[in-house]
């Protein structure tokens, strides 16, 4: 089931700054996540926050995802601990935790992934992401294997930059590149040069703090210009902006 990903060569392959391409899924369908596991992208992002998503819908897709070279990340809905610890349970290993705005956040969001004394993650002996109690010394070594991504989205989370990037256990800051600038007063200007300036900030201190750090840049010019900046986590599109897309085109085709 999900002995693959113990140990999780995606945190690994996040610790060595190596360039991971994902892609967003927000259509909640377990066909779809099938499909997009099948393209052979690094990383997934199965979303619970902007997309329709719960418990219930998230394991058909894990299940369909459990013969892809993709690793499943989820984003929850809120950096709340009983929701991260359901979230465990049921076989996520990678995490990307959204609204994080200081050093208490990223602890909080860390310490939700961690049995004790490492953190607070409350235990259970028999689910899904143990094999249902099947798993061999998975208490002794699953905090190891878990991947904590915090996402940067508001001016303070930038002001606060280098406090939340030296919190223990953050593997990565990931730009929310929509949230950040109409945090900033440029709502849909995610390429505002003050924008701009702002994720460059970030790249750059994460770097200075051994960090990865990552973004959501659905248009290619933008993943290439990130990548050269340093980010090495990148989504570069959705299911839902490419089924989009490619509908209008095949309509527009014949109707136009």
């Amino acid at each position: 089931m999900n002995t693959k990903y113990l140990p999780n060569q995606f945190r690994r392959s996040i610790q060595s700054k190596s360039v991971q391409i994902g892609c967003w899924s927000a259509l909640a369908s377990p066909i779809t996540t099938e499909v997009l596991g099948l393209a052979g992208f690094d990383w997934i992002l199965l979303d619970g926050e902007h997309a329709p998503n719960d418990i219930t819908t998230f394991i058909p897709q894990l299940m369909a995802l459990k013969d892809s070279v993709s690793a499943p990340v989820v984003r929850p809905p809120v950096n709340e601990p009983v929701t991260i610890k359901r979230l465990l349970d049921i076989g996520f290993y990678n995490l990307l935790i959204p609204f994080i705005e200081s050093a208490e956040d990223a602890k909080q969001a860390v310490a939700s992934t961690r049995y004790p004394p490492a953190g607070i993650r409350g235990v259970s002996v028999a689910h899904r992401n143990n094999a249902y109690g099947t798993l061999p010394d998975y208490f002794a070594t699953i905090n190891d294997n878990i991947s904590v991504i915090v996402q940067i989205e508001t001016q303070k989370s930038v002001d606060n930059i280098d406090e939340i990037a030296a919190v223990e256990g953050v593997d990565c800051l990931f730009i929310g590149p929509g949230d950040l600038s109409a945090g900033m007063g440029y709502i849909g200007q995610p390429n505002h040069p003050e924008v701009q300036k702002a994720i460059k900030y970030v790249f750059d201190r994460a770097k200075v703090h051994g960090k990865a750090c990552g973004i959501l840049a659905p248009n290619e010019a933008d993943a290439r210009r990130y990548i050269e900046w340093g980010a090495t986590v990148v989504a570069v599109g959705s299911d839902l902006g490419v089924f989009r897309g490619a509908t209008q085109a095949l309509c527009d085709k014949f109707k136009k």
